[in-house]
């Protein structure tokens, strides 16, 4: 008896041939299912170019699969009859006795909505990734700290990635201290590979327009890559030109560069158009020929194996409320500047403008600008979690929210980061050129013209002291702070009140 025709659920993050829920259908019997729902579109008001390359890739994948000798039923957007969610499709694309099959969803809100389908639906496992939720589960379990550094050991080990037996090539597992040079005056990078919009492509670009043209973000000019050849480009254009470099500026910021030495392969990898081994493969060939140094091609590989797998692993260890954590109690609103409202701060201002232009900053303008001005001026995280997952082209909440909330703002409490991640404007004036020409003076700690990175970071410390006056790596800090004279705290807590003042005024800072 043969068995009856199965639905196989494609997601828009899903797209790659190498997938257990295509392996388990036959194309001759079987159909596939990919749709592009508004439910997806909106739950945060995503960047244009998210929205256009999402859909342009899974039109192109589509493609792909019939190629492949499959039946795809696709809605688009714009189908009169799209039901709106990825649920209600699946409903009007199967009836009560058809077999549902779909890799696991990676965001809760997509499992759970998919969970509760009146169907027969078989999840398989999200083989992209190198660890799964149960062995990730493995590891954590008894442990004090969650460490990224030992769970990127064990990945070393298994993947056998960088690996001279049972020891790490060179002697050492992590080479990030050879990873935070400042960039050397008239140093120039490659530009990255650009893939003007083809006829899939525009139709993408008109409808994201029409429908989604008001939200943050410039959709145009498009060059991202939408294909997996197109992804393959990149990844060689990488590890040709800036794998050898990017090992000691990947922590660089300036404003005369956007991408730097960073390879953009993060949403290629996301959306499954590559897979994070054969990325990381590529990085230890380089290195093994000769081709890029041990520091560069065991810091990509880190992000990738180590921190990548480690995030979801996080994320999935730490359930769905993970989402309400604020620990510190943070409730200040989001301010206007993180739409693009005017802000004196040059290196706040380089960055926001960068993501409205491209979907794109890289982990330190993150961390260390947004997150960093964020954290120190206390906005409710849940805010900032929201505006991380809208303007990013890679921003996919398994490997968001725990950077964010975690890794960014401390609001879960440690469980990612022993310590909060916060720092002056010494640091930012050390890793970059913003300083030059801005408004303020990074030298200066309170008063008219003064960063506001400085006092801001004291009155972080300062308001916070209960939690993290005991912390070891922060006891100098602490001590440094005690040791200054009372009037000068008092003047640098002023400035800082200041500042958060003209904030919730909604005033220009």
């Amino acid at each position: 008896m043969v068995n009856p025709a199965q639905l196989i659920v494609v997601l828009g993050d899903q797209l790659s041939l190498d997938s257990p829920a295509l392996a388990a259908g036959d194309p001759a019997r079987d159909r596939v299912l990919m749709a592009e729902v508004l439910g997806e579109a909106t739950y945060v008001p995503h960047h244009p170019k998210k929205i256009a390359l999402i859909f342009a890739a899974m039109r192109k994948f589509a493609d792909q699969l019939r190629e492949a000798g499959w039946q795809v039923d696709y809605t688009c957007l714009d189908d009169p009859d799209n039901a709106g969610s990825l649920a209600g499709e699946i409903l009007r694309h199967s009836v009560a006795d058809t077999p549902v099959q779909v890799i696991e969803p990676s965001e809760w809100r997509v499992r759970a909505d998919l969970r509760a389908l009146p169907r027969d639906v078989v999840f398989h496992t999200d083989t992209r990734f190198i660890s799964n939720v149960a062995e990730f589960a493995a590891w954590a379990e008894g442990r004090k700290a969650l460490r990224m550094e030992y769970f990127y050991r064990l990945m070393r080990r298994k993947t056998g990635l960088l690996m001279d037996g049972d020891a790490p090539v060179g002697g050492a597992w992590n080479f990030d201290a050879e990873n935070r040079k400042s960039l050397p005056k008239g140093i120039k990078f490659p530009a990255l590979p650009e893939f003007p919009p083809d006829a899939v492509t525009a139709d993408v670009l008109y409808l994201v327009e029409a429908r989604f043209g008001q939200n943050f973000g410039d959709l145009r000019p498009f060059n991202l890559a939408t294909t997996r050849d197109q992804a393959l480009q990149l990844l060689d254009h990488f590890i040709r030109f800036n794998l050898p470099v990017f090992g000691d500026y990947q922590d660089a910021m300036t404003g005369r560069e956007l991408y730097l030495a960073h390879s953009l392969l993060s949403y290629a990898i996301n959306l499954g158009l590559l897979s994070p081994i054969e990325v990381c493969q590529r990085a230890e060939a380089a290195f093994h020929a000769g081709k890029a140094p041990l520091n560069a091609a065991e810091g990509f590989i880190r992000q990738i194996i180590g921190w990548r797998e480690y995030i979801r692993g996080i994320y999935f260890s730490q359930g769905p409320d993970y989402v309400a954590q604020n620990q510190l109690g943070h409730t200040r609103a989001l301010p206007p500047l993180y739409w693009g409202a005017g802000t004196d701060m040059a290196c706040v201002g380089h960055a926001v403008a960068q993501t409205r232009r491209t979907g794109y900053a890289h982990h330190i303008q993150r961390l260390m600008l947004t997150g960093n001005f964020a954290l120190l001026v206390g906005i409710d995280p849940r805010a900032v979690h929201e505006w991380y997952l809208s303007v990013y082209i890679d921003a996919f909440e398994w490997v968001e929210l725990p950077n964010t909330l975690g890794m960014s703002q401390w609001a879960d409490g440690g469980v990612v980061a022993s310590k909060p991640y916060v720092s002056s404007g010494a640091y930012i004036n050390r890793m970059s050129d913003y300083c030059k020409g801005c408004a303020y003076d990074v030298k200066t700690r309170d008063g008219a013209g003064a960063c506001p990175f400085n006092s801001l970071y004291w009155h972080f410390l300062d308001r916070h002291q209960d939690r993290f006056g005991q912390n070891p790596r922060m006891g100098p800090i602490y001590r440094q702070w005690q040791k200054m004279d009372p009037d000068r705290r008092a003047a640098i807590l002023r400035s800082a009140e200041g500042i958060l003042a003209k904030l919730d005024a909604g005033e220009r800072v």
